[in-house]
């Protein structure tokens, strides 16, 4: 898909030659009476990312963007007048029949050698890009406990391990109270598994249990599932609150903060060491996105997906909804046969999850996506997927399983759109290194993983200049190109994962673990 821009000053957007519409890239939007592309005048008040009729729109007439039909005009639009959602009639979701399959073959390139970062080597053969002690529980029952007992270690013990970056605590909503046996069950418990096996955890497996929950921890951490260390036996270092040995509250906070002192010491013993950037395993994702999403900061993410992959990383991009829309442009970039097949079940499948739970596609987009300019799923597709570059989709990954260390290249990870979901499912994947864009704003962070957070646009760049990492507004005001931009993302990414602090590391931006649950509640 076309990513050059053209603009003037007061200037819009196209991205494609033959797009009918164009957004608005000026702060504060456009007056009525503007004289903008050619001479023409606008009819309305046009705000920033908003779109404005290039011709006279018939209705029923398919209204362009990114070469794409995201729209029919609901009535007749004459040219210089706003584009909204309101105005637009939404296309059809395009079906799963006669898709293009592995049509597409870009050359990216050269391989990029030479590159590289200070980063954890772990005994699995995974870099970590910090070195954290998570503790991971097993029930919603033992959080505030963790929760408790995490503030002290932070206070208490974390002082003594200069080599430790953090403690965090593993707590998510599930364990009991849950079909444990319904075959979906499955997605939640390997997500909370592999995410206690995140590369930036050091193999140091932590488990808080309350004794009667359904998920035990020898289900959740069955015996082969996590490295061993040292002459430990195979079962998981377990802390369960229910054991007759605690009496009181502090008893049980105690037992806690022995064993984490016995992971506090292996992990204190690790040190950074350089290592090729084809260790990095980043996470793209969008958020609080706005029709801008698609111009500055995707785009340039995208040429810094096609980047890492050339250094033999991996870059997992996600988040079905916002890609569904676009099936064809995935399939025809799927390496094989086999990849675009599994890209049409992951998709089919969460269209049936979403069909069970009468969700319609509308659903998608929000209330702030559409103040920014974004008039419904399809535009907001077209804007998602440009993140993932130019490169093969080398394979797929299923909701809650992890990365093999042979899985390198451009991977769908096929998560929900939603954002601490998704991000949830990245670290199962084995994310240890997050991106994030945002047109609208969110001070979404994870704190097992660095994020790095992306403005598209430069009026949020200055509004929230303690919580963006970068501001990709500077492509739309023509201070640097696409290549440029990704060209400094890539970089920006090895200074991060070899220890430099993102904003959202610095204000202590974290969430508790999401779990994509699709098994029923007993």
């Amino acid at each position: 898909m076309a990513t050059s821009l053209t603009s003037s000053n007061p200037h819009l957007i196209k991205m494609h030659p033959d797009d009918n519409v164009a957004i608005v890239g000026n702060d504060g939007g456009l007056a009525a009476g503007t004289v903008v592309l050619d001479g023409l005048i606008l009819k309305d008040k046009v705000p920033q990312a908003h779109k404005v009729a290039l011709v006279d729109f018939k209705t029923d007439a398919p209204v362009t963007r990114y070469g794409v039909t995201i729209g029919f005009a609901l009535k007749d639009i004459p040219a210089g007048s706003w584009v909204h959602e309101r105005l637009l009639r939404m296309p059809e979701a395009r079906n799963f029949e006669n898709l293009p399959i592995a049509t597409v073959k870009p050359d990216l390139g050269g391989p990029l050698e030479g590159y590289t970062f200070e980063g954890y080597r772990n005994e699995d053969g995974s870099v970590g890009t910090r070195n954290l002690l998570g503790i991971t529980t097993t029930v919603q029952c033992v959080a505030g406990v963790v929760d408790f007992a995490v503030q002290r270690i932070k206070s208490e013990l974390l002082p003594k391990y200069p080599n430790v970056d953090d403690v965090v605590g593993l707590d998510h909503a599930y364990g009991c109270g849950v079909a444990i046996d319904a075959p979906e069950a499955v997605i939640p418990i390997r997500t909370v598994r592999n995410i206690s096996l995140n590369p930036n955890f050091g193999g140091e497996v932590m488990v808080v249990s309350l004794g009667c929950e359904k998920l035990q921890p020898d289900r959740l951490m069955p015996p082969g599932s996590f490295p061993i260390k040292d002459d430990r036996s195979t079962g998981v270092d377990t802390v369960c609150l229910q054991d007759p040995q605690h009496v009181g509250f502090m008893s049980m906070i105690d037992a806690i903060m022995q064993e984490a002192m016995v992971h506090l010491n292996r992990l204190n013993q690790r040190q950074r060491e350089t290592v090729p950037a084809s260790e990095l395993v980043v996470g793209m994702q969008c958020g609080g996105s706005d029709a801008l999403s698609g111009v500055t900061a995707n785009p340039a993410l995208g040429k810094a997906a096609d980047l890492l992959v050339r250094a033999g990383a991996t870059v997992m991009f996600s988040e079905n909804t916002e890609v569904r829309d676009g099936v064809d442009q995935l399939t025809s970039r799927a390496a094989t046969p086999e990849v675009a097949r599994d890209i049409v079940a992951e998709l089919d499948w969460y269209d049936k999850y979403l069909a069970r739970g009468k969700v319609d596609r509308s659903a998608n987009t929000t209330p702030g996506n559409k103040a920014g300019g974004l008039a419904n799923i399809v535009e907001k597709a077209m804007g998602s997927i440009i993140k993932s570059g130019s490169a093969p989709i080398s394979s797929v990954l299923s909701p809650g399983n992890k990365l093999a260390r042979n899985q390198r290249g451009l991977v769908y990870a096929a998560t929900p759109a939603s954002d601490f979901i998704c991000g949830t499912l990245q670290l199962a994947a084995g994310m240890n290194l997050h991106i994030f864009t945002t047109g609208r704003g969110t001070p979404y962070g994870l704190a097992h993983c660095p994020v790095i957070k992306v403005a598209t646009r430069s009026d949020l760049a200055r509004r929230w200049h303690d919580l963006m990492d970068v501001n990709a507004g500077r492509v739309a005001d023509g201070e640097l190109t696409l290549d440029e931009l990704g060209w400094e993302i890539f970089h920006l990414m090895l200074d991060i994962a070899s220890g430099r602090k993102t904003w959202a590391e610095h204000w202590k931006i974290q969430n508790s673990l999401v779990l994509f649950n699709p098994a029923p509640i007993t």
